[in-house]
């Protein structure tokens, strides 16, 4: 079995729906994600309307980075993303999308790449909008209601005080191997971030 090809991340997507009725809700982790990510690096994400969303460049322990949050709602994520990637010129394996995610526990995290959408909207439009679905994938644990009639309500829905600081552990973690990934050192990043888990 030969190695997969990895490659550094020049841009970072963090997912959610725009407004501050959704801010608290559990799809808005992406959004979580980045806002911190934006914080810790003393970036600051200010909005651009031909990118469809707030923007923020600069370096991350001397790595450059741009750094993306859709102002679309999250079914239209992808308008965004390729106004990104094709101004920048920015392949699709060059990008990881941080987002919520119904089959892992909340307050678990996984690195992914590639792969189907999983009904997940926001990956569905943006592999459609890159007509690639070979990008890097963040994968922020939110639980599962147990049932799929339950989904929308329940991503749609407030997550708790508990929910969310087993959240932000998870990004705080994420955080720590982020110069990992960016360099493109995926299976190291990989390896520190799921054996943390434990």
């Amino acid at each position: 079995m030969t190695a997969m090809q990895y490659h550094p991340i020049q841009l970072i997507v963090g997912l959610g729906n725009p407004g501050p009725q959704y801010a608290a809700t559990r799809h808005n982790a992406g959004f979580w994600f980045l806002e911190t990510l934006a914080e810790e690096c003393g970036y600051t994400l200010r909005n651009d309307s031909k990118f469809h969303g707030l923007v923020a460049n600069g370096k991350i322990q001397g790595l450059e980075c741009l750094l993306l949050q859709p102002n679309t709602f999250m079914n239209h994520s992808g308008l965004a993303v390729s106004s990104v990637a094709n101004y920048y010129k920015i392949k699709a394996e060059n990008i990881l999308v941080a987002h919520d995610e119904l089959d892992l526990m909340c307050g678990e995290v996984k690195l992914k790449w590639g792969g189907g959408h999983a009904g997940h909207n926001g990956l569905r439009d943006i592999a459609q909008a890159l007509k690639s679905q070979n990008f890097a994938r963040l994968r922020l644990g939110i639980g599962h209601p147990g049932h799929k009639d339950k989904v929308l309500n329940y991503v749609l829905g407030q997550a708790s005080r508990s929910e969310r600081d087993k959240v932000d552990a998870a990004i705080a973690r994420t955080l720590s191997i982020l110069p990992k990934v960016l360099s493109g050192d995926w299976e190291n990043a990989v390896q520190q971030l799921h054996t943390k888990e434990g």
